[in-house]
């Protein structure tokens, strides 16, 4: 079968795998159908994701069909169209025991420490398949991955109906988040460097937005929050320097959440973080998230269509990858056709 790697020296290529062995025990065998492609997929091949292990098969955002089950592998049956969940943690930890496996101190995701979705076949536990409602499509299905992930941002930065949220960034992470926040009713601020980011982020209902290539950040929030600050704010832009931007312009007793992978350092004095009582917080993947965004698109409530920028046959994964490092302002989600 074909994948697309990760070599480890900056490059990619597709390559011959062997298919995956007959499932033992509760394992499941799927045909890979459809996969996404996600900035940290990029960050693999361009060596800069700190976890990543190589040569990596990448690919987290994965919708399948069960082709082959294991002995004891209950409630599917070959056919089932499923979303795998990309964690694989212990349990037992103290992470694993407040409901956060996704921080398990010996926590394994797909596509960044095992082979991922960017293949025609795979083996997985029968723990990490989530069935596919009917009413989803098999492409859109691919966005409740990206969906968890902003579920999982929204819920650490404690949303509310009195908040004004700051989204930095409006790629596909940052417009997944706006969807999910504008549940809570908070007022939305997006900033973005791309008007065209931007006015997809005011199509999908963001409240204000400030092009931070043309206006002053901090006086575009101090305008619209009254000299206030917002009370919120969700780095999904994750540049040099974006974490510190956010401490210099979040208001008194706000909350900060990065989705920031960068080991470089930022440079934070500590009376920015006390003297405000600010929160800084992290937000990893996602923790149990996946039947929520499947319950919310089920009441009508969240939708995971029109978010699909560009699709490719596999065949054509490399170009697909190339087209997404490019930052373009009408890429969203590149989807890659594993039926082609």
């Amino acid at each position: 079968m074909k994948a697309l790697v990760a070599v480890g020296d900056g490059t990619i290529r597709m390559e011959e795998r062997p298919m995956p062995p007959p499932p033992q025990g509760s394992e499941v065998n799927i045909r890979v159908l459809a996969a996404g492609i996600c900035g940290s997929d990029l960050h693999i091949w361009h060596c800069t994701n700190p976890f990543a292990t190589y040569p990596r098969v990448m690919g987290h955002e994965i919708v399948g069909e069960i082709t082959e089950i294991g002995e004891s592998a209950e409630g599917f049956h070959i056919g089932d169209r499923v979303i795998v969940n990309q964690l694989r943690a212990c349990g037992e930890c103290y992470a694993c025991r407040k409901g956060r496996p996704n921080v398990c101190r010996s926590l394994r995701v797909v596509g960044v420490h095992e082979d991922g979705g960017f293949r025609e076949y795979m083996q997985i536990p029968v723990a990490n398949a989530i069935h596919l409602p009917d009413e989803i499509s098999t492409f859109d299905a691919v966005m409740i991955e990206p969906m968890s992930i902003a579920v999982q941002g929204c819920w650490r930065a404690s949303l509310a109906a009195e908040d004004t949220l700051l989204i930095l960034g409006a790629g596909a992470l940052g417009i997944s988040l706006l969807r999910v926040a504008r549940l809570t009713g908070a007022v939305i601020i997006v900033a973005d460097m791309l008007d065209e980011k931007l006015e997809a982020a005011r199509r999908e209902g963001a409240d204000f937005v400030v092009n931070t290539r043309s206006e002053n950040l901090e006086a575009a929030l101090s305008r619209l929050t009254d000299g206030y600050g917002p009370t919120a704010a969700i780095d999904a832009a994750c540049f040099p320097g974006s974490l510190a931007s956010l401490v210099k312009v979040i208001g008194n007793a706000g909350r900060i959440v990065t989705m920031n992978f960068s080991d470089a350092p930022e440079s934070i004095a500590p009376i920015q973080i006390t003297g405000r009582e600010i929160d800084l917080r992290g937000s990893r993947l996602q923790s149990n998230k996946f039947p929520e965004v499947i319950r919310l698109i089920h009441q009508g409530r969240l939708s995971v269509s029109n978010m699909i920028s560009h699709t490719f046959p596999f065949s054509n994964g490399i170009e697909a990858m190339q087209l997404a490092a490019q930052g373009r302002g009408d890429v969203h989600k590149i989807v890659l056709d594993m039926m082609q």
